[in-house]
């Protein structure tokens, strides 16, 4: 599985009433059915979002790998 969006908190076009907390929910509920979990962290950068989703793999005892370490 994949992400539901790139783009970022702020970008405009991709933001609208509700968005985030979808993709949010979405993302948790993509996490629940995986194994594990790979983060993109390119150059270490890891937002807010994605550090909820790593706390919610963490909690459900998921592998996660991460793309730099």
């Amino acid at each position: 599985m994949s992400v539901g969006l790139f783009g970022h908190s702020g970008d405009n076009e991709v933001w609208s009433d509700g968005a985030k907390q979808q993709l949010d929910d979405m993302h948790k509920a993509k996490i629940e059915m995986s194994d594990a979990i790979y983060v993109i962290n390119k150059d270490g950068y890891i937002g807010e979002s994605t550090k909820s989703e790593i706390e919610w793999a963490l909690e459900l005892g998921k592998q996660i790998y991460y793309m730099e370490q």
